[in-house]
């Protein structure tokens, strides 16, 4: 499916095709990127709670010094509710942003993001949250998941990865683009 623009109109349909796609081909891991919740909440509404669900936030911080964009409550309602909510550095961003802005320049993980960027921003998200949920062993090593990532708020993107472990990046497969924008 490819969504006329990017963006959180695309939300529930891309939830739909992730979690339609899981049961069709007996994937029980659904990678969400959520910042606050909102996305994750929706995904539970429409049927995700048989799925094994990772909801990876923002790193604290990635707004402003201290600042953790998922409310504590929200954590732990989503917690509650059996989703394992990661949140940690970018494993595509991180160290490396830092030496970019400090000292310009572009640094290898940067260049990894860019590059996945030519497919969509939506996609570098799902190839990235996948990563490090495996990598914080919330999914197991091996198996395919579902990811879903956006292009700002919302969801607009889903893909079946097998994901690798950061050390081994290059061993990742992307399957299937399930939806993705258009423009982005």
């Amino acid at each position: 499916m490819i969504w006329a623009k990017a963006g959180p109109e695309n939300t529930l349909e891309t939830l739909k095709i992730a979690i339609e796609a899981a049961g069709r081909q007996g994937i029980h891991h659904l990678v969400i990127a959520s910042n606050s919740g909102a996305t994750v909440r929706k995904a539970l509404e429409i049927g995700a709670g048989d799925l094994s669900v990772v909801c990876v936030t923002h790193h604290v911080g990635f707004s402003g010094p201290g600042v953790d964009e998922m409310p504590s409550e929200v954590r732990q309602d989503l917690t509650s509710r059996g989703v394992k909510v990661l949140t940690t550095t970018h494993v595509l961003a991180g160290v490396d942003r830092s030496l970019r802005l400090k000292f310009g320049g572009v640094y290898p993980p940067e260049i990894i993001a860019a590059a996945l960027r030519m497919l969509g921003q939506g996609l570098k998200v799902c190839v990235e949250i996948s990563i490090m949920a495996l990598d914080a062993g919330l999914v197991p090593y091996g198996e395919r998941v579902v990811a879903v990532g956006g292009t700002s708020t919302g969801a607009d993107t889903a893909a079946i990865i097998v994901p690798e472990h950061s050390n081994n990046v290059f061993g990742l497969k992307v399957e299937e683009i399930l939806c993705k924008p258009r423009t982005w």
